[in-house]
């Protein structure tokens, strides 16, 4: 299994309706991208400086299937929709063995 996690810092300029939207539109792809297997998407509440505002983490069977995701049309509204809200972001994949 490979594991996605995303990590997103938003501008402030209509940041809690930006979140909002952002957020529905990556639950949205469960469903509608068939090589994602799970996606988690949570809103940040923490008031540490180090903080991000909202994280996915999304799962596939494969690389191949991370590589699916990342090109399917769907996924690529999301992406141009979150890079005119954000300011920027950091990522994790990994793959992540049974029993380890």
């Amino acid at each position: 299994m490979v594991v996605h996690i995303v990590l997103f810092k938003f501008k402030e300029e209509h940041k809690q309706a930006n979140m909002i939207q952002a957020k529905q539109m990556l639950e949205n792809l469960m469903g509608a991208v068939p090589s994602l297997r799970s996606i988690d998407v949570g809103m940040n509440f923490s008031k540490e400086e180090r903080a991000m505002d909202l994280s996915i983490i999304t799962t596939f069977e494969s690389k191949e299937g991370l590589e699916a995701y990342a090109v399917h049309p769907e996924h690529l509204k999301v992406v141009d929709f979150i890079k005119q809200v954000v300011e920027y972001s950091k990522v994790v994949d990994y793959e992540k063995h049974d029993g380890l």
